[in-house]
């Protein structure tokens, strides 16, 4: 079995944040692709356009319609991967050694020479985030795009996971959730950042920023100029020069 370390060095991890997320699933076709096209782990796909595909993902989104209390429903997207959990049972309970956490930055990554196929790791995940390549035998999962975060060859701005560098609409942010002072950090305090599923115990890396209600309208406080006001009333009372003209045309046929 594997033994998890006292600390880590730093806790690099995801914020997620629900409010913003649009379901568009640009983080599971960039991690798709990172994954396969390029130099990391390649993901297996079998019989892609056949009756039976199959294949394996790091990285999902769930869609949900959540009935609050009060107010009206709201369609969550959820995007889910693995959490790099400080108390990480998938680790604990590996009987080659093979899944194990990093004391450098608190990655849980998986050494698939040393990988049976065994599935203990996925039974013992509550998370659902590890998934059995069928090509190669061995389990996957998120890496948090290690071989990008630490490669001095690409851009600075492109040292991030592929799914943070692809998200269209800003929804995922990476960082040092160990450092108090960092931007995710700051990013979880002041959005009320949680775990998911915290009655596990397994302490995620990983935090989701919770949605907003959205059938509250908000107006514009007494004083402060509402930004929609010039789009709601129209340019002119009255159409001029040739769409005046045009106008008047049209009301005569």
């Amino acid at each position: 079995m594997t033994t998890l370390p006292e600390s880590t060095q730093r806790k690099m991890g995801l914020v997620i944040d629900l409010d913003t997320c649009v379901g568009c699933h640009a983080c599971v076709v960039s991690c798709k692709g990172w994954n396969t096209e390029n130099y990391g782990a390649p993901l297996s796909d079998q019989d892609p356009y056949g009756a039976n595909p199959s294949g394996t993902f790091l990285n999902r989104v769930h869609s949900y319609e959540v009935q609050p209390a009060e107010g009206a429903a709201q369609l969550i997207h959820f995007p889910k991967s693995c959490l790099h959990c400080e108390d990480a049972p998938c680790v604990t309970v590996c009987p080659t050694g093979a899944s194990y956490k990093r004391v450098e930055d608190g990655i849980v990554l998986v050494n698939e020479s040393d990988c049976i196929g065994c599935g203990l790791c996925a039974w013992a995940c509550p998370y659902g985030a590890r998934e059995m390549d069928a090509a190669e035998g061995v389990m996957k999962k998120c890496t948090l795009c290690v071989d990008r975060i630490y490669n001095d060859n690409l851009p600075e701005e492109d040292r991030v996971p592929a799914c943070v560098r692809t998200c269209p609409a800003g929804a995922r942010h990476f960082g040092d959730l160990g450092d108090p002072d960092s931007d995710v950090s700051k990013l979880v305090e002041e959005r009320g950042g949680m775990d998911l599923m915290p009655e596990q115990g397994t302490k995620p890396v990983n935090k989701y920023l919770p949605p907003r209600p959205k059938d509250q309208v908000m107006a514009a406080p007494e004083g402060e100029i509402d930004i929609l006001a010039p789009l709601l009333t129209p340019v002119a009372e009255e159409p001029k020069g040739f769409i005046g003209w045009l106008d008047k045309a049209l009301e005569k046929i």
